[in-house]
């Protein structure tokens, strides 16, 4: 992140002037995040463990209002929690600021929105009571009186409960005439990683102790007798991890050492078995024995046909959920456009064609507030992708040294794409990056000098 951004900047408005200046390949929004507003206004430690003074809510309010009068669309936030749930905390394990922030505080913010009329809410929302969760949403879209874009909804296909009453969640809000979106996962939930980096067990206590820390720091970790137990028994009490499902089910799917070659594909149960030790300390020395790049895979729980479809037919569902660059280590979520229109539509008979382009594309353009884009019509912007329906294939994942400081993520790219213009300029030709960079930022969810569709 340092290499890679422009520190032309501290305020909100002046993010978005450096925004505004950089280069883009896209058209690009920016929310308010909350958890780099509390810091700002009451530090690192105070935001995470008390409430703001009178002085302090006011100034961040006023930041509030400063950062939307300069074009935010509405302000962003994650709310984890101190349990199960709360799975990407902080680099030392502690919540985030937002994970603990008191309802009314939250509250406060959204009555910004409301007494300007304008303005949308994104929440992660997940404190280890759902029905509580639930309730909340309800309550921040009645103070706001704005739209509510609730992530996530995903299957699993281990408790199918889960995901219909989330969706009873949005019906119920819709026939109270609230504008909530729910934000799907639309594509298979298969993480790939390696514990040098990983952090998404941090819902559970035995794990996180484990994995906080640089590498010599975590082996050192991995190797306490007391941790090692600890995790022990949390792999025999079936505590699973929120994010993966039952740690015995764990893939491996790749190893650095030859003589390791033998437990690719073994589940960590089955690894046990084969090094003839518990399943966790088998799992924990094979990934020592490679400092920890044994890259470990998740096999898919949420791709059902039948229990998905439930999902993808409500009306207030959009497929979604690309992570942002959120977890290029772990996961691919950006590629569920392709994976929508390849298997969903064309493999699956889910929707129809129509109706999945009116899902990836007016369908999210309204949620997020853009007002003149979404559908190709006379004076819209001409964001357009012309792509080849029959050969439209994702190809295999792999690993681009591409960021910044020469740092890699995980991609998958897909064949059939022929064009994909922003503003009326290809940006992508046969799956070629031209160099273009006609992208805008959208203030307030608009652009000034773009092409438009004639």
């Amino acid at each position: 992140m340092k290499a890679g951004m422009d520190w032309d900047w501290e305020t909100f408005p002046e993010w978005l002037d450096s925004l505004e200046r950089r280069p883009k390949g896209v058209n690009v929004m920016s929310f308010v995040p909350l958890n780099p507003l509390m810091v700002y206004v009451m530090g690192m430690e105070d935001s995470k463990t008390r409430e703001p003074t009178k002085d302090e809510l006011a100034e961040m309010l006023r930041i509030m209002e400063e950062a939307l009068d300069a074009g935010g669309v509405g302000y962003t936030m994650q709310r984890l929690g101190d349990g199960f749930t709360s799975v990407q905390r902080d680099y030392d394990g502690t919540p985030m600021p937002t994970d603990t922030m008191s309802d009314e505080l939250v509250l406060e913010f959204a009555k910004v929105l409301k007494g300007r009329g304008e303005g949308i809410i994104q929440l992660t929302q997940a404190k280890d009571d759902v029905v509580a969760d639930l309730e909340f949403g309800t309550a921040l879209a009645e103070a706001s009186g704005r739209p509510l874009l609730w992530n996530a909804v995903q299957v699993n296909e281990r408790h199918p409960h889960q995901h219909r009453r989330m969706l009873r969640f949005v019906d119920e809000a819709r026939e109270k005439g609230l504008e909530v979106w729910m934000q799907a996962i639309t594509t298979p939930n298969d993480l790939r990683f390696m514990l040098d980096d990983f952090n998404l067990f941090d819902g559970n206590g035995a794990w996180r102790d484990v994995t906080i820390g640089d590498v010599d720091t975590r082996i050192s970790k991995m190797q306490d007798p007391v941790l090692r137990a600890a995790v022990r028994e949390d792999y025999d009490h079936g505590s699973a991890p929120f994010v993966s499902g039952p740690v015995a089910d764990l893939v491996i799917d790749s190893v650095t050492n030859k003589e390791n070659e033998v437990y690719v594909g073994m589940t960590v149960a089955e690894l046990g078995i084969a090094m003839d030790r518990h399943p966790a300390d088998a799992m924990l020395d094979l990934a020592i024995s490679e400092r920890l790049k044994t890259v470990f895979y998740v096999v898919p729980f949420n791709y059902d046909e039948g229990l998905l479809n439930e999902i993808l037919q409500n009306e207030w569902t959009v497929p979604g959920l690309s992570d942002g660059g959120g977890h290029t280590k772990f996961l691919n979520y950006g590629r569920y456009p392709s994976s929508m229109i390849e298997t969903l539509v064309r493999e699956r008979g889910s929707y129809t064609l129509e109706e999945a382009h009116y899902r990836l594309a007016a369908m999210p353009a309204k949620a997020a507030g853009f007002n003149d884009r979404g559908t190709l019509e006379e004076g819209r912007a001409a964001d357009i992708v012309i792509y080849d329906y029959e050969n439209l294939k994702l190809q295999p994942t792999e690993i681009a040294h591409d960021l910044p400081g020469d740092e890699w993520r995980y991609v998958q790219k897909a064949d059939g794409y022929r064009y994909i213009i922003v503003n009326g300029e290809p940006i992508f030709i046969d799956g070629e990056c031209t160099g273009a960079t006609p992208g805008k930022l959208l203030r307030h969810g608009s652009a000034q000098g773009v092409s438009k569709v004639a």
